[in-house]
């Protein structure tokens, strides 16, 4: 096991942790997989729009994505893609492993192999719900919004380790899951754990895109979650499992907190 923030010990990746997608395994998750086969009764369109290993393996995810773009959006294709992860990899630190920092889904679904993660901090950049959504967990209509890190402050998340055989193709899937659309910038930092510092790539808001949605009354924040929904779920699920997660950690984060609290009873 490893040693995380404020004591925190977290074990390797192992199968009890994440299902064969990639997928976290939180103990919701083990309770309902004892429950009786009427919950099983999940239908084949609920599970298509998962985001899953296989799905970012196959290009499902984004066939579907691009099939549907929201007016205005422009997607990348896949040689744009990968002409983007290698200009990231081309600015790579000369020595040591390629770590990726999480820090909203990636945490709890991050779908993706990995060697080793730890309990990280990384400085100059904040968690924000500053990107809208207009697919996936949103639409035209009624847009959520999504987490990025924002310039400024401090976030702890979850850093992780790719094995060196594998970590082309495990950053691969990354790209085609967070670059698609532009709206993230592939940045180079440094995160610390308890072990010593580690070059991590942390996925960083495009201020320039046109789905930067700037800084938000809570309050707007609150209201865009609690009601927006696509075909990846709600935006209250990922705030919810984000949230929950890092209280997993022993990690808190206020502003999401805040939002949590703000969002309308129903």
């Amino acid at each position: 096991m490893l040693a995380g923030h404020a004591g925190l010990r977290i074990d390797f990746c192992s199968p009890t942790d994440y299902n064969e997608s990639g997928v976290r395994l939180t103990r919701m998750d083990r309770r309902e997989a004892t429950r009786s086969s009427d919950r099983k009764a999940e239908t084949s369109e609920e599970r298509r729009h998962r985001i899953t290993r296989e799905r970012l393996r196959n290009g499902d995810h984004l066939k579907e994505l691009r099939a549907n773009p929201p007016p205005g959006y422009v997607f990348r294709t896949d040689e744009e893609i990968d002409a983007c992860l290698q200009r990231t990899l081309a600015t790579r630190p000369a020595s040591g492993d390629i770590w990726v920092f999480g820090y909203g889904s990636l945490m709890w679904n991050p779908a993706i192999h990995f060697a080793e993660r730890r309990v990280a901090s990384i400085h100059g950049w904040h968690r924000r719900f500053c990107l809208w959504m207009r697919s996936g967990r949103g639409t035209p209509e009624e847009p959520g919004l999504m987490l990025a890190l924002d310039r400024g402050g401090c976030c702890r998340g979850i850093a992780f380790r790719l094995a060196p055989d594998d970590a082309d193709h495990e950053l691969l899937l990354l790209w085609r899951r967070e670059m698609l659309s532009g709206s993230y910038e592939a940045r180079w930092v440094e995160a610390q754990t308890d072990q010593g510092p580690v070059r991590a790539i942390a996925f960083v808001a495009n201020r320039s895109h046109a789905r930067f949605a700037g800084v938000l009354p809570v309050e707007d924040v609150a209201r865009h979650i609690a009601v927006a929904k696509g075909t990846l779920g709600t935006c209250a699920e990922y705030l919810v499992e984000t949230v929950d997660h890092l209280r997993e950690l022993g990690l808190r984060d206020r502003s999401l907190e805040r939002i949590v609290a703000r969002m309308p009873r129903r």
